[in-house]
């Protein structure tokens, strides 16, 4: 099955995830990861790209940004990655590829999703059993959302200057973002609409999508679904827009 273009939009958040071949580690020591957050920072203003958060795992990268360029992610990251694969060959004299072919990405509908998405990334390390609590992990973005670490990289969204008036006031509220835990629906819909290269949103904003891109931004029902309700009150929201 060929595999499905790229959605990519000006303005509008993407959840980006890029993983090492063969679930094998991209990261070994703190140099590297460190190397990779600064060519990260520099290639996110040189192609106009507000990073949002972040999280370093050992054989996988997540990240939250937005674009100001409709290819500002792709060109962001086509130059991080061969960047790091040089640096990465140089340094233990290895020799070929690093990451799983393309990174896989999904379009964030900012509204009901962004801080959703934000909360997924930080607490990746939790749920592999790495940490008790996101602030114990060091190469993630939640010390910069959550405790207001200066970062010479990390843009607030819009979502996240939403949530107070002062920059306590955010990190405040973000926090206690985290003492709820995200449902196993909600981790199933942002895996699989990020795996599968999905919009995450809701309908209308899905709809917004397909409108501006002339590409389906969710699966189509299978035969077997045609005669549900959902599939008709999709089919009747689609003809009226």
């Amino acid at each position: 099955m060929a595999r499905l273009p790229r959605l990519n939009l000006p303005d509008i958040a993407q959840h980006i995830i890029q993983r090492g071949n063969n679930q094998q580690a991209c990261f070994f020591d703190e140099q590297d990861r460190q190397t990779y957050l600064d060519k990260l920072a520099e290639y996110s203003q040189k192609y106009h790209v507000a990073i949002h958060a972040y999280c370093l795992m050992s054989n996988h990268v997540h990240l939250l940004l937005t674009p100001e360029q409709g290819n500002g992610a792709s060109r962001l990251m086509q130059s991080l990655g061969r960047y790091y694969v040089r640096y990465i060959n140089s340094k233990y004299q290895r020799s070929g590829t690093l990451w799983e072919g393309r990174f896989k990405s999904t379009l964030v509908d900012t509204e009901y999703y962004l801080l959703t998405v934000s909360r997924y990334i930080e607490l990746n390390p939790v749920r592999a059993d790495l940490v008790t609590h996101p602030d114990d992990y060091p190469y993630s973005s939640y010390a910069n959302n959550a405790l207001g670490k200066p970062s010479h990289f990390i843009t607030p969204s819009v979502c996240y200057q939403a949530l107070a008036k002062t920059d306590k006031g955010r990190q405040s509220i973000y926090k206690t973002l985290f003492k709820h835990p995200l449902t196993q629906h909600t981790l199933d819909e942002i895996r699989h609409a990020t795996n599968k290269s999905w919009v995450l949103g809701s309908e209308a904003f899905k709809i917004r999508i397909e409108k501006q891109t002339g590409q389906r931004a969710s699966p189509s029902l299978r035969g077997g679904d045609r005669k549900s309700a959902q599939y008709r009150k999709n089919k009747q929201r689609l003809s009226q827009n």
